[in-house]
């Protein structure tokens, strides 16, 4: 009597007769029955589904093994952008447009580009305005070329992270996945590469010493292949916005009228950091964080250096390797004592990392002791000799809440933290550190 009018069945009690007995009740009646985790005695099971309604995926098992199906489901899920059911809507509501527009043997070409295009890429990032701009001239070019559509590709400026293949985010693998061609640089690695699609066309554009026309190619191949129709992934170690040069390409492609999606990664300076156990800030050692560039051409505006010697100010060097010797003779001069703390990371976040802990004293020695290699980070500052391990240690280590450093302009990005309501110590006014806040841990 409880089957009545039931349009499916689910039985999932403790007890095995139970839902034996619920089993053949249903089947008896030809209602729809599940019984959980007893494929034998089901007439139908719930799937592990990706919902981007309207666009759904189901993945089964036959009730063999759920968990598999979980695991499976989750790949996917990471796989497909969250906003898929939101294109999904986009094209259906389009349909009867490019079906008064196009013969019936031009739709599938014009959807398949759609799909994979410009107008996707405007969708999934959200902006529907411009996507439904870009329709409406790809439909009309389809239409005036009987079919054919707007040849014009699009370019993705991609931060490829620190290193490490797992640390790439969903939207970069995503995109990866997409590429026709893929433009990489130096601090790009082959496991990184491999992530790309199978048949796309990888092309090394990474610059060396002295190379002063490699952008000027990058821009060339940038324009020539966009122009073509192609999706094109200009992929950059660490965050293509952070020394990466991306705003120039960025501005290229603007000026041609090029679409371009721009893929924050993780920077090089957090992910040597979050591999080495260094935190970059930290409420007792460091209120403020540089990033610099570590090979200053010639004619750039100069790091404000005399910020820098103050160990509660904490410096990431970029690219400074070869320079070491030169770096640290001039945070010497700007009066950085020879026992600030100083690291250098190097192949950050990958298996064969290497870290070389010392003070301004020591630390070139002991980086020509290791023959590091590039790329390494030269991180100073007493973040630099922090240790998990030796809390109580750090906690003795006197704090300056007075201290508010304004760095004058400079190619470096930095970040301040107050950490005082009184006034702060004028620019210009000098200043001391205790020596002993300057012995390495």
């Amino acid at each position: 009597g409880q089957l009545a009018g039931a349009a499916l069945a689910v039985a999932a009690t403790d007890d095995p007769r139970v839902n034996a007995a619920v089993s053949r009740a249903a089947q008896q009646r030809q209602i729809p029955v599940n019984v959980v985790d007893q494929p034998a005695l089901s007439t139908f099971i719930f799937p592990a589904i990706v919902d981007r309604s309207p666009l759904v995926v189901a993945i089964g098992t036959a009730g063999s093994s759920p968990v598999l199906a979980r695991r499976v489901r989750a790949r996917i899920e990471a796989l497909l952008p969250g906003r898929l059911g939101a294109l999904a809507r986009f094209m259906h509501e389009r349909r009867d447009a490019v079906r008064r527009s196009l013969a019936a043997p031009a739709r599938r070409a014009f959807w398949e580009r759609i799909a994979d295009g410009a107008v996707a890429s405007r969708v999934l990032a959200g902006d529907e305005t411009a996507a439904d701009g870009a329709f409406e001239r790809s439909l009309g070019a389809a239409r005036r070329a009987g079919g054919g559509g707007d040849a014009r590709g699009e370019v993705y400026l991609i931060g490829a992270g620190p290193g490490d293949p797992d640390l790439l985010t969903l939207r970069a693998l995503q995109l990866l996945q997409c590429a026709d061609v893929v433009l990489y640089d130096r601090l790009v690695g082959p496991q990184v590469l491999e992530r790309a699609r199978r048949d796309a066309e990888l092309i090394f554009v990474g610059k060396a010493a002295g190379e002063h026309r490699q952008q000027e190619r990058i821009h060339e191949l940038l324009l020539q292949h966009a122009q073509a129709g192609k999706r094109v992934v200009r992929l950059k170690g660490g965050d293509p916005f952070v020394f990466g040069r991306g705003g120039e390409e960025l501005e290229l492609l603007a000026a041609h009228g090029i679409p371009c999606t721009v893929v924050p990664g993780i920077t090089a300076a957090l992910g040597a950091a979050a591999g080495a156990a260094l935190p970059l800030t930290h409420r007792r050692l460091a209120h403020s964080l540089t990033l610099v560039n570590g090979h200053q051409g010639a004619g750039e505006v100069e790091p404000d250096w005399p910020s820098f010697a103050d160990p509660r100010h904490t410096v990431v060097f970029y690219m400074g390797l070869g320079s070491l010797a030169g770096i640290v003779a001039r945070l010497r001069a700007a009066g950085a004592a020879p026992g600030h703390p100083a690291a250098l990371i190097a192949r950050a976040t990958l298996p064969e990392q290497e870290v070389v802990r010392g003070t301004l004293g020591d630390i070139v020695d002991r980086a020509a002791a290791r023959n590091l290699p590039a790329p390494a980070l030269f991180i100073i500052g007493a973040c630099a000799a922090f240790d998990a391990a030796r809390q109580d240690e750090q906690a003795m280590r006197p704090r300056n809440r007075q201290h508010e450093l304004r760095p004058r302009g400079s190619k470096a990005l930095t970040l301040i933290k107050r950490r005082n309501r009184g006034a702060p110590v004028a620019p210009d006014e000098p200043r001391s550190v205790p020596e002993h806040a300057l012995e390495p841990m």
